[in-house]
């Protein structure tokens, strides 16, 4: 049956990616069912099966051997060691700078016989070690991990956009290509004041950066690995010093729980007010939150005050993600932020404009309808007003006299004796059913 998320649980029991979630299981005809525990960042019971009722009672050896298992899926480091074996790699000469490919790690001269029958790489250059998503395989678990990496394009475009709007620090959920590239210009130009902490749970990054530049950290269940002194350096981090101003920008996997997601990123909000500046009482963290446009609102549900920029994001290793596509081959992924929209200024060599009405930087296609009083488009096409609906719709859709709706021409059509396909009553559709909204 249908599941919903209740979310974090005082006292939850805990898998190797931290503490998990309370999810319950309804079933027709009945509001709710039996709660049960899961994994906070796996949906798929192949990567992490932790499952437990919470009315369960759990034997000592059960649970002592679930405490092993959970050691034992730990890095094989602490992150105090990696940061002392960066310190000793480094001082090694390029002959003798070796990253092996199969254990994501970079080897000590004393380790080489250990990864002999391992694919390695050699003569690891400082380039090369300031830009760790270049030389870590992505995770593309797209429910947990989804490492796809900005293209420089965006980067670049994110970055200058932070600067020009006057951020001096940027907290890094899941961004690790814009967090490395704000340690390479800090590293480079001396005038260049922007300060990143990246905030993600491949922990395979501690082995590039300190402990005031990396926490290993799960953004479905605002769990710091580190345990308190992880989470205090990010508080240290949100305290706003000499007017630097903090934004906090995220890119999560797309195929992650919103609610989750939501969650943890109110509770970073709430860390950033916690540090007693003045002026933080009536307001928000400002944020990014990088997301497909197919989102929008459910994200509005938990964000009432953000809004969707028409900015498309492209990634590098995404065959579809891409910019420059056209149609429905564009990236649907945007900007959703609680910034005033006006203050977002899009590249107009890259086809963007301003609508004087909207008061906000729209794609090229995305025309201003006059009935709507809105710029409506959310693909970057240009979409068609249409009078029964009531609103604009793609330009591919057209209104469907059984459905009472816009719909691609070629569907089924949800008007039929059978009834609900959620739960099988009639007098509404699937869409309306209160049971899918439940869930």
């Amino acid at each position: 049956g249908p599941l919903a998320l209740l979310g974090p649980a005082p006292g939850a029991p805990s898998c190797p990616h931290g503490p998990a979630l309370l999810f319950v299981k309804t079933s027709q005809g009945k509001e709710e069912g039996r709660r049960f525990y899961a994994c906070s960042a796996c949906r798929d019971r192949k990567d992490c099966n932790f499952f437990q009722w919470e009315d369960e009672k759990v034997s000592d050896t059960r649970l002592a051997a679930r405490k092993e298992y959970n050691r034992n899926h730990q890095p094989s480091f602490t992150h105090r060691q990696n940061v002392d074996r960066y310190k000793n790699f480094v001082l090694l000469p390029l002959s003798k700078r070796r990253f092996c490919q199969e254990c994501q790690q970079l080897i000590l001269p004393a380790e080489w016989e250990e990864h002999l029958d391992h694919q390695y790489l050699c003569d690891i250059t400082t380039t090369q070690l300031k830009s760790p998503s270049q030389l870590l395989y992505p995770l593309e678990n797209k429910k947990t991990n989804a490492q796809y990496l900005f293209a420089d394009r965006s980067c670049q475009f994110l970055l200058n956009l932070l600067v020009d709007l006057g951020f001096r620090r940027v907290l890094s959920v899941g961004t690790p290509r814009l967090h490395e590239m704000i340690q390479s210009r800090a590293s480079q130009e001396e005038e260049f004041s922007v300060r990143s902490l990246l905030l993600d749970i491949d922990f395979r990054y501690s082995q590039f950066y300190t402990e005031d530049e990396f926490c290993h950290y799960n953004m479905f269940n605002h769990h710091f690995f580190g345990g308190e002194a992880a989470r205090e350096t990010c508080r240290k981090f949100l305290y706003e010093e000499n007017g630097e101003r903090v934004i906090m920008v995220t890119d999560p996997p797309f195929g992650g729980l919103v609610e989750a997601l939501a969650s943890s990123f109110k509770k970073l909000m709430a860390m950033w007010k916690e540090t007693e500046k003045e002026g933080h009482d009536n307001k928000e963290m400002p944020m990014f939150w990088i997301f497909p446009y197919f989102f929008e609102s459910r994200i509005l549900d938990f964000f009432p005050s953000f809004s969707m920029m028409d900015y498309q994001v492209d990634y590098d290793n995404h065959a579809l993600y891409k910019h420059g596509k056209t149609g429905r081959r564009q990236s649907p992924v945007r900007i959703f932020t609680n910034l005033p929209p006006n203050m977002i200024v899009l590249p107009e060599e890259e086809g963007y404009r301003f609508c004087t009405v909207c008061q906000r930087y729209v794609s090229s296609g995305n025309q201003h309808c006059e009935i709507c009083n809105s710029c409506t488009s959310k693909d970057g096409r240009r979409w068609k007003h249409c009078v029964l609906c009531k609103k604009c719709v793609k330009p591919s859709w057209f209104h469907c006299s059984n459905c009472n709706c816009c719909t691609l021409q070629k569907h089924s059509c949800e008007k039929t004796d059978v009834g609900c396909f959620i739960c099988g009553e009639a007098g509404h559709k699937r869409s309306a059913c209160s049971s899918l909204s439940r869930s």
